[in-house]
């Protein structure tokens, strides 16, 4: 004879395959605001997901605590979203923009971070009950970051906090992993929190024009190059021909300014302003004779570049290095230096 209890958990698994249209419309919606929410945040995530409680998943939690829920809709994960992300101070970022989203059910809700388990690495989720407008289930959100999002899912394969008691020295071990990756997701943050401080700082004393306290990297080079300095060359040159200026990415040109002993930003600017003049010369006898009408944004720079080679003796052999670290290795760069070396040979920087 069927007890009451069994009774209960029958209805309740009748209740929610009749309710199962209702939970699909809902998972949809969630995962829809989410995106809304989320697609131009500018937040790196590794995933935005959604998932609708599988029947025997819940058979076995109403086996354990069927008795807790007078109705389906006391029970708060039958629809499940979980957004994933790189860094854990972006946990609180999304946890902010969330409560504006949707409405939170505090009293169900719990931030597991807070509980400081030793063994409670992978489920440090903020795990957030909320509504959606309009329907009458609740869902559960949670919010991880991937490191923790990895931790659960090994232990979860691995048997880890399941009812299967695991020997002490695996569980030794486990935990140790668990502060480890806890510890390089904290310092993760606070890396980037910092690559940050130094990119506002390079970007004050840029405006500021303290271009030899800024060593030369890649942060450094971009900031210098958003304030304009080849800018004024490169109107020069396009005028030649009345070119249009198709903007190329210079990232490439790091590499190569490094090999030509700058060190600072300060370097850098002294090295345009030296040879800025005879890099317009080189450009006109490039364009005098063509009828080009669109060149690169990064004709100036590599023209100051072919300047300082020449003007210092580095010959076709320089100027083959300077293409192989622009274009990578290859053939056609030997043809492309004895070109720019005859376009070169008669201007006045190479008799000086």
């Amino acid at each position: 004879m069927m007890n009451a209890s069994d009774f209960h958990q029958k209805m309740l698994l009748r209740e929610y395959r009749e309710a199962l249209p209702t939970l699909v419309q809902l998972k949809d919606a969630v995962l829809q605001s989410l995106h809304e929410m989320l697609d131009n945040s500018g937040l790196f995530l590794t995933a935005i997901e959604a998932r609708i409680k599988k029947e025997e998943s819940l058979a076995g939690k109403l086996a354990l605590k069927g008795t807790k829920y007078a109705s389906l809709k006391d029970i708060t994960d039958l629809v499940g979203a979980r957004v994933i992300t790189f860094y854990t101070d972006d946990v609180d970022r999304i946890a902010s923009m969330a409560e504006k989203q949707f409405e939170i059910d505090w009293d169900n809700s719990v931030d597991k971070r807070k509980l400081h388990q030793l063994d409670s690495f992978g489920y440090n989720s903020l795990h957030y009950i909320c509504r959606l407008p309009g329907y009458d289930f609740r869902f559960e959100l949670q919010l991880r970051t991937t490191l923790q999002h990895a931790w659960a899912a090994i232990n979860h394969d691995n048997g880890y906090k399941s009812d299967i008691e695991i020997p002490k020295e695996y569980l030794r071990r486990m935990n140790r992993l668990a502060g480890m990756l806890e510890m390089a997701d904290d310092e993760f943050s606070r890396i980037r929190m910092e690559l940050t401080d130094y990119r506002r700082r390079v970007q004050t004393l840029v405006r500021n024009g303290k271009l030899d306290d800024v060593m030369l990297d890649g942060d450094a080079f971009r900031s210098f190059l958003q304030a304009g300095p080849l800018n004024r060359l490169n109107r020069h040159i396009a005028a030649i021909n009345q070119a249009e200026i198709q903007d190329t990415p210079l990232d490439n040109y790091l590499q190569v300014l490094k090999s030509l002993k700058c060190k600072t930003l300060g370097d850098v600017s002294r090295l345009i302003k030296r040879y800025e003049e005879d890099a317009y010369l080189l450009a006109r006898h490039q364009l005098g004779n063509t009828d080009l009408d669109i060149i690169s944004s990064a004709i100036g720079l590599q023209n100051i570049c072919i300047v300082c080679i020449l003007s210092t003796g580095g010959g076709k052999i320089g100027l083959e290095h300077l293409f192989d670290m622009l274009n990578g290795t290859n053939t056609p760069n030997a043809t492309l230096a004895a070109i720019t070396y005859e376009q070169a040979k008669n201007l006045p920087f190479m008799k000086s």
